[in-house]
Formats: C-alpha cells, structure tokens, sequence
C-alpha cells in the first residue's frame, strides 16, 4: 500500500490540474444539484425558481466557455480522455447557447406550464444531457465517447416522453428508448472489437492506430460500422434514422427543436475529431471517410425527397432535419484538423435556424392549433409578423441569398471543391452535385409554407387565440441575426479563424 501513494498523489495532481479547463461542466453538475434543490422546496413558493436557477447555470457555464477560447490549447485532461482543444471549446458554447434557448422555449411553451408535472424536473434532465453534449464534443477516448453518448440518449429518452399525454407521444417515446437501446449495445460491441484490435480506447493514440494499422481491412470496416451505429443514433443519418419521423411529430415541440439540434452539434464534432484523428493514409481514416461520404450522400437524398410527400409540419422539418444532417457530414469531410471554421460556422447558422423555425411552428400551433401545412390557408394576413419570420427562416434553410444559410452552404461547397482539387477523389464531385440537387428539391417542399400562409384563402374564419408569449420576438431575433450574419458573415467566421 505504501508504494502506491505516490502513484494516488501524481494521478489526483493530474486531475486538479485540469479542473479548471472543466469548470464549465462543474457549474452544470451543481446546478444539476440545484435544480433538484429548488424544484423540491423553492417552485412550490415560487414556480419560476427552477427555471432562474436552470438558466443562470447554464449562462455562467457558457460564459466560463467563452472565457476558455483564449487560454492554452495544449490541456490533457483526464489522462487524454478529453481534449478541450479550441474546436471543442467553441463546440461547448454553441451547445450552451442551443441549451438556453431550449428553456426559454420550454418556458413559454402553454403544454408544459400546464401540465401537473410542471417543468422542474426536466430542466434537471436538460443539465445532465448538457454535460453529456460537452463530453462528446471533447472526448477522445471511446469509453468517453460511449459513456457522453448513454448520457444523452437516456436523457433524450425522458425528455420525449416527458409530458405522454397521448398514445402518439408515449409511441413517439417507447421507439425512441428501443431503437436507442439497440444502436448503444450494437457501438459496445463495435467498441469491444476495436479494443481487442488495439488494446487502447484513445483513438487519438499512437498505439491505437498502430494496431488498427495490423488489422485485417474487413474486421477494421466491421468494427467501425458497429460503432457507427451509435453515432449514427444521435445524428439520425441513413440508415439509422427510423425513429425520427415519430419521435420528432410526437415530442413536445421545444423537445422536438433540441433534438434537431443539440445532439447533431456534439454528434458532428465527434464525428470530425475521430476522423481526422487517424492519419489520411491509414486504413481506417479510407474506411470511415468512405462511410461517411455514402452516408452524407444517401441522407441528403432521403431526407429531402421524403420531406416532399409531408404535410405534417414536424414531420415535414424532421426529414429535413435528416437532409441537414447529410450535409453536415459533407461538411466534415470538407473539414480539416485546425481549420475548422466553415464547419462550426455552418453548425452555427443551423441552430438558429432550427430553433427558429421551430419557435415559430409551436407559436402557430398554440394560437390557431394548426399542425398540417394545409391548415396554414390564410394565416400569413392575420399573423404577418409570425409567416414572415418563417419565409425567411426557410429561404435560410433552402440556402437562398442574402440569409446566412446561403453563406454556410456557399461555403461548404467551395470547400468541398478545393478538396477536390486537392485529392482529386470523385466523391467529393458527387457530395457537390447531391449537395445542389437536393438543396433545388428541398425549395419545393420548403415552398408549401408560403404557398398555404399567403397565395391561399381559408374558407373558414380563423380563429387567433391571444398569447402572451415571448418566442415570437426571440424567433425574431434569430431572424434578424440569419440576415445580419449573410450580409455579414465574417463577424462568425472571423471569429472562428483567431
């Protein structure tokens, strides 16, 4: 025993040397604890304690974020198991920043303000999965990876069926926690394989790829399609997105914007530092590259052709959320390690469209109780403010100029073009002309909110419920900041390249 303390003391030095680099997830964790304090004691005097409390956690972790973006990057933490290199860091303030405007949502939202359980505890569940979503975003050891992936999932699971108040929302929620239950056991024994290759879990390690280098070309593409299948969950890429049509038309629809959206952020990172982990001449790096490029490729055309026969307007934004989705993988592959910029700057634009859109699609339903794009007959004249918001929020979605979306797509394409004027590989012609065709094919779909809100009558009087809530003006906001941000794209983009 005795010769082991000075082993105990170096390891604790290690780890309080990297505390401060994790001072963001520990503000979450206490808050966590707080959350559960006040929803217990404070909301019963006051029903707004949670939710203060929830949402300063959640500022100060972010604010702690930013401040981080300028100390060292060279900062190993937890023996390599995180990385909290400036691309991780920059993902951590994205992700706060789609977590605040989550509970803002969840605030104004009349189902959830409403209903017996009140909104304590999933604020609670939110600031688990928040730490959840960080971890993903700086792991680089695949117990890390799992472990971040599980707490998100299981948070996920109870955030759908959180309010069950129909048999569609408990469905929604039962194939969600199945098919995810069945994708995490599948990346475990895709990781099992990976470790018995290796006899590392460090992806980012010498040894690691060393011994993915010995390994027999077909066990390497068998192990990383296993894992794929976990990171393919939280992304809901093709083939793995079954559940998110469901899920996303029977989840309450702030649940339904942070699934669209958070999990994609922490999902795109990882997916881009384990990729460009693996030297370009390995093995490995040929497999999982040429994965994910059939994968981005089969998505975007998916995705975008089912949204054509929607008219359900969740379900309609959750097959886009899939067509997105390829071209967030195209973006990964446009990537390359340090020069990140156009990839966080298009994740970037995409939360504030996604959130957006989806602010102003529970607005509508909450004042008119319209959920079919065909029950939209009529109200761009009494609700202007509210569909032109929306028009604009999906031109940025389409990628039509002058809204930043055009701006990131622009980008991504001509990234992708030096890429392959760089390698010459022939995917990267075909990520370009997939690219363009869906984003024409995705104007056609996109369309159908203009074309019902204001070039058609209704035949019967509307009826606007009056509302006192503050999502129109903050969907307002991320309107004017997707305008502000295609005339001037720089301010992000520049920021990202410091």
């Amino acid at each position: 025993m005795p010769q082991l303390l000075p082993d105990i003391s170096d390891k604790l030095d290690h780890i309080l040397a990297g505390l401060p680099m994790l001072l963001p997830e520990m503000v979450l964790a206490i808050t966590f604890l707080g959350s559960i304090g006040t929803g217990l004691f404070l909301d019963k005097r006051w029903k707004h304690g949670t939710f203060v409390v929830t949402a300063a956690g959640i500022l100060l972790a972010g604010g702690y974020s930013l401040l981080q973006l300028s100390m060292p990057t060279a900062v190993d933490l937890l023996f390599g198991m995180l990385d909290a290199d400036a691309f991780g860091r920059y993902t951590r303030v994205l992700t706060a920043a789609v977590c605040f405007l989550f509970v803002l949502f969840v605030q104004a939202n009349p189902g959830f303000s409403t209903h017996p359980k009140k909104t304590a505890d999933l604020y609670s569940i939110l600031l688990a999965v928040h730490i959840g979503l960080n971890l993903m975003a700086m792991a680089t050891n695949w117990l890390m990876v799992f472990v971040a992936i599980e707490m998100v999932s299981i948070g996920s699971y109870l955030m759908v069926g959180y309010l069950a108040k129909d048999a569609r929302q408990t469905e929604a929620s039962m194939k969600y926690v199945l098919f995810g239950s069945v994708c995490a056991a599948v990346m475990l024994y895709g990781l099992s394989f990976l470790y018995g290759f290796t006899g590392n879990l460090d992806f980012t390690s010498v040894a690691h790829i060393q011994g993915l280098t010995g390994t027999a070309p077909v066990l390497i593409a068998m192990a990383l399609l296993l894992v794929f299948t976990g990171i393919g969950f939280k992304l809901s890429f093709v083939p793995f997105h079954f559940w998110t049509p469901d899920v996303y038309q029977g989840a309450p629809t702030p649940v339904t914007a942070f699934l669209s959206t958070a999990p994609k952020i922490a999902g795109i990172a990882l997916l881009a530092r384990v990729l460009y982990a693996w030297p370009v001449e390995s093995m490995a790096y040929q497999y999982l590259h040429t994965l994910i490029l059939v994968s981005a490729v089969v998505t975007m055309l998916l995705g975008n052709l089912a949204a054509l026969r929607q008219t359900d307007v969740k379900r309609m934004m959750a097959y886009s959320s899939i067509g997105h989705t390829g071209f967030l993988m195209m973006a990964v592959l446009a990537y390359s390690a340090g020069d990140y910029a156009v990839l966080l700057f298009y994740l970037s634009i995409y939360a504030l469209m996604n959130m957006g859109v989806f602010m102003l699609v529970d607005h509508v339903e909450v004042c008119t109780g319209a959920t079919d794009v065909r029950e939209y007959h009529g109200l761009g004249k009494v609700m202007p403010v509210t569909f032109v918001g929306f028009v604009v929020l999906l031109v940025s979605l389409t990628g039509l100029p002058p809204t930043a979306g055009f701006v990131a797509k622009l980008l991504v394409f001509t990234s992708v073009f030096g890429n392959w004027q760089l390698t010459g590989n022939p995917g990267m012609i075909i990520l370009l002309i997939v690219g363009a065709l869906t984003t024409v094919i995705s104007l056609f779909y996109y369309f159908k909110v203009p074309l019902n809100a204001f070039l058609r009558k209704s035949e019967e009087s509307i009826d606007i419920r009056p509302t006192q809530s503050y999502l129109v003006l903050i969907a307002t906001l991320t309107v004017l900041a997707v305008l502000l941000l295609g005339i001037f794209p720089d301010w992000l983009v520049g920021t990202f390249q410091k």
